[in-house]
């Protein structure tokens, strides 16, 4: 690959990311962006931050209320996403916003003396619960973790998987056909963890963003020191597919380059075999009456501190989607999960 310019990455962060399928970005989320997407979260949850016994799930995956451009909220990211994908003109614009939809990790006292393989936790995947699976999908170009908190370790980071990609990568290049996210009833990618031999915890600072390959198998931890975890994880699309048969070499973005390694090699003419599909994701059946409680939550205390409701659905709910299919009768139901990975669910969303 001929030596290019970049927005952000040196040429250390491509090298890793060509050989790791990851990188982070120190600092990379404004301070001040920071605050304003948590300042409500102990609100919004109907926890108290200084009492444990009132923090009662220990995982939390919230709606969202605020938002604003990635490009404003944490530029050095934005500017490191677009390297990764051959420029900001290759990025859909239904990427370029980040919100508050914060996954926050609060840990259990039982977990507290507990020791875990990370091979042995229950929730590895791949990200992208809203569209039918193909190796070249331009939905879920990257993965994006934000950290909205210092994360220690054994302490709720984000594990990842970056051998694992190899094999998600293989996996999908053997079913042109496609296959549904795990939780509408297809392929559960947890099944090529017992493959995988590299596990990276990704902790670090409040403002660090980690910046994944899109077939990065991870999964959320135990949060053994109960310090709260709080992170975003904002889907970046791309509009077009990935190419990974470009005529001029040089026009590989590193995500392809990434995909290509990982199934050793140069180039690859890939075709798929069923029309793309987008899919209502489960979630959204959780999220939706979640957020009428963090609403009705943000709206008393508004009441008694006579703050306003800091809040885009304030005056009625605006889609809570952030992936571009704002019409429902664009959206295609995917098979119906099994009874456990409903409960799962609920297990998470749950208020």
């Amino acid at each position: 690959m001929a030596p290019k310019q970049y927005q952000v990455l040196t040429q250390a962060d491509v090298d890793h990311f060509l050989e790791h399928g990851w990188v982070k970005i120190p600092g990379a989320l404004l301070p001040e962006w920071s605050e304003k997407f948590t300042q409500d979260v102990w609100i919004r949850l109907g926890m108290n931050p200084e009492d444990k016994s009132t923090w009662t799930r220990d995982r939390a995956n919230m709606p969202w209320h605020q938002a604003e451009k990635a490009s404003v909220v944490a530029p050095r990211a934005w500017g490191a996403i677009c390297d990764l994908l051959g420029g900001e003109e290759r990025v859909s614009d239904t990427s370029y916003e980040w919100r508050d939809s914060l996954i926050v990790n609060l840990g259990k006292e039982e977990y507290k003396d507990m020791d875990v393989n990370p091979r042995e936790l229950d929730n590895w995947h791949v990200d992208g619960d809203w569209f039918l699976h193909f190796l070249d999908s331009p939905e879920q170009a990257l993965l994006v973790i934000p950290l909205f908190a210092d994360i220690k370790p054994k302490a709720g980071a984000t594990y990842i998987s970056p051998d694992g990609i190899q094999h998600a990568a293989k996996y999908l290049l053997d079913h042109a056909e496609g296959t549904y996210p795990a939780s509408g009833g297809g392929f559960a990618f947890k099944n090529l963890i017992p493959k995988c031999n590299e596990f990276v915890e990704c902790c670090g600072n409040k403002g660090d963003v980690f910046i994944l390959h899109p077939l990065m198998l991870h999964s959320a931890s135990k949060n053994h020191l109960r310090i709260p975890r709080l992170i975003t994880n904002p889907a970046v699309s791309i509009k077009e597919p990935f190419n990974f048969n470009r005529e001029n070499p040089d026009d590989f973005s590193l995500v392809e380059l990434k995909t290509l390694k990982a199934l050793g090699l140069d180039r690859l003419d890939y075709k798929i075999t069923r029309d793309r599909q987008r899919i209502r994701p489960l979630r959204m059946d959780f999220w939706e009456p979640q957020l009428q409680v963090e609403l009705d939550r943000l709206r008393a205390h508004a009441a008694k501190t006579g703050k306003p409701v800091r809040s885009a659905h304030a005056n009625g709910v605006v889609f809570l989607d952030d992936h571009g299919a704002k019409e429902e009768n664009k959206l295609e139901h995917a098979p119906m999960p099994d009874a456990a990975q409903i409960a799962a669910l609920k297990a998470i969303f749950a208020n």
